[in-house]
Parts: structure tokens; sequence; C-alpha cells
């Protein structure tokens, strides 16, 4: 579904301040809901749900590590890597964004 309804993002690892890897995933980029903002989740963050098919070389994610959304780059709050398992499966990261 994801491969359906998402858009092309760019995951960009950087070290010492160059840019060392840029790999592009499919994913869904939404807000969150009113009723979702609490803690550490902020009006303006973004839920991201990015296919892992072609991140293989840069997981795991971290908070290092940035995201580009439509030509912006973006902070990684947050990586989630257990709700969207299927038998154990890693198939997408749920990834908390900022900016």
């Amino acid at each position: 579904m994801i491969g359906e309804v998402g858009e092309t993002i760019v995951v960009r690892r950087r070290l010492n301040g160059a840019i060392v890897a840029e790999v592009e995933t499919t994913a869904r980029v939404m807000g969150y809901q009113p009723r979702e903002i609490a803690g550490m989740i902020q009006a303006g963050d973004r839920k991201v749900i990015a296919l892992v098919d072609t991140l293989a070389a840069l997981l795991p994610l971290t908070a290092a590590d940035k995201l580009v959304i439509r030509n912006r780059e973006c902070a990684i709050k947050s990586v989630d890597d257990n709700t969207r398992r299927i038998a154990g499966v890693l198939i997408a990261l749920e990834i908390q964004a900022a900016g």
C-alpha cells in the first residue's frame, strides 16, 4: 500500500558534517492528528512510514541521520522498528521527524 500512495524521500547520513550516504526509499509522510500531540510529539512533527527494502546499508537509523522530504532536510526524533513488522520481518520504519 505504501508503494502505491507513498512518495520518494531520501535518508541522509553525515560524518563530521560531510554527507557520506544518501539512499532513496518510498514513504508515507503524514502530520500527527491533534489528539496525538502530547509528550515528545509537537505540532509540526511528521509521522513517516518508510519502507526498508532499500535501506539495509543504513540500518539502524538514528537521530543523527536526516530525512529529505520534498527537498527539505528534517531531523529524526525517533525511530520505531517494531510496529511495522509482519511475522517478525521488518517491512517499514515508523519515524517521528521534525522540520
